[in-house]
């Protein structure tokens, strides 16, 4: 355990963070930069005597729990986590959860597809990340809380506006059988994530249908090549799905492209002109 780069790694991660970052208020007489050193303790769960202690290189070495719950209240990213590991003598063991971090190179890649329609999703179908072009063939995920941009939630969940399920696609029933194949195999490598275990809680009581296609224990799944979206207001939209798998994150990149030369295609280029300021989507 190294316990001097362990307080100056704690420090610092600590003071990049502001109050508003963790919900808490700013308050009065802020004397110095980022969250106190209580603050920070009790995001971890941890007296704030232990932790003023593992700032002051003098603590003991930190369990993987309290490891864990350091992580969690720094908001250290994977590469961070580890760090920590490494630096209290503890070999990092598996992430305790999906990677919600997309890397700025894969941002970039969205960006330079301006005609498709491009988004990233998580281990668990949240989606992280998208181009301009995804929110007007399917929503302006930047207007929903995070917790309803899971599309699992949204097939088994979420509302039908105008009957139409997850955007209306075409290959709901097959994305619902693999979305629930998926949840099953990663709710196996992140067994200690409380948010996955919760999605999964969620869905069994909520769908019957989930809780049939949970109950097959069925873990893989063929992959859909091409679906059709009904949109509100271009019509049907019919595009080539291709998901690219950034495996060191656990995450996947989802393109839709159309065509060359068919109506979808027009289509498209029609809704990149719209954008989402015209989208009445029912929520």
């Amino acid at each position: 355990m190294d316990r001097r780069e362990l307080a100056a790694f704690l420090r610092t991660r600590r003071e990049r963070i502001t109050p508003a970052d963790v919900g808490l208020p700013a308050g009065p007489r802020r004397r110095t930069p980022g969250l106190r050193r209580e603050e920070a303790a009790q995001l971890a769960f941890i007296s704030t005597e232990y932790y003023t202690r593992l700032e002051q290189a003098r603590g003991p070495r930190p369990s993987r729990e309290v490891l864990a719950g350091l992580a969690r209240a720094l908001r250290l990213s994977d590469a961070e986590r580890d760090h920590l590991h490494h630096l209290a003598g503890e070999p990092p063991g598996p992430p305790p959860g999906p990677s919600r971090e997309v890397r700025r190179s894969i941002l970039d890649l969205l960006d330079r597809l301006p005609q498709a329609a491009a988004i990233v999703t998580s281990a668990v179908f949240e989606v992280l990340a998208w181009n301009d072009l995804a929110a007007a063939l399917m929503e302006d995920f930047s207007a929903l809380p995070r917790r309803d941009r899971n599309l699992v939630r949204r097939a088994f969940l979420g509302l039908h506006p105008q009957g139409r399920r997850l955007y209306g696609v075409s290959d709901v029933d097959a994305f619902a059988r693999t979305s629930a194949q998926r949840l099953r195999a990663a709710a196996a490598r992140y067994p200690e994530d409380p948010e996955v275990a919760g999605l999964v809680r969620e869905l069994l009581a909520g769908s019957e249908e989930f809780t049939r296609l949970w109950a097959s224990h069925d873990v893989s799944a063929e992959p859909t090549l091409c679906k059709t979206f009904e949109h509100p207001l271009v019509g049907p939209v019919t595009v080539n799905c291709d998901a690219l798998a950034i495996t060191d994150r656990d995450q996947q990149v989802v393109i839709y492209t159309a065509t060359p030369g068919s109506p979808s295609e027009e289509a498209l280029r029609l809704l990149s002109a719209i954008g989402t300021q015209r989208m009445d989507v029912v929520r």
